[in-house]
């Protein structure tokens, strides 16, 4: 099965988390807390973990994040974690990772496992893709 959607992050608050011992590389560390929205075939909400190593002057970095959504997909009511990462070099998107956290489902999106992608539209609009089976 696949659900396709968009969605908008609601907030983004940066933590204070400095490892210990710190190790300065070419680009800092940082882990934020992130609440998003989801429409279309995906309707809900995401808290999300979210890390980087990131340059903002020159848009080079990788990010990892781990999403706990609730909500419903293709009608399905439940919750269920997403993992992702991507890699930029300023302009582009590589090294792409998503993948559903088998074992997380509720309700009736119990057993949910697969895969899925993220992209964003040059207007800026964030699209989110699960290709999944229930189980």
């Amino acid at each position: 099965m696949q659900a396709k959607g968009t969605f908008s992050v609601k907030s983004f608050t940066p933590t204070e988390v400095t490892p210990d011992p710190a190790i300065t590389t070419g680009a800092p560390v940082g882990i934020s807390l992130m609440e998003k929205l989801f429409e279309g075939e995906i309707v809900g909400r995401a808290a999300t973990l979210f890390t980087a190593a990131f340059d903002q002057t020159t848009g080079v970095g990788t990010y990892l994040a781990m999403e706990s959504f609730e909500g419903t997909l293709n009608g399905r009511s439940g919750a269920f974690n997403f993992a992702h990462s991507a890699t930029t070099t300023g302009t582009d998107r590589s090294a792409a990772f998503f993948v559903i956290v088998p074992g997380t489902g509720t309700e009736e999106l119990t057993g949910i496992t697969g895969t899925g992608d993220i992209n964003i539209d040059a207007d800026g609009t964030h699209n989110i893709e699960f290709d999944y089976e229930l189980g």
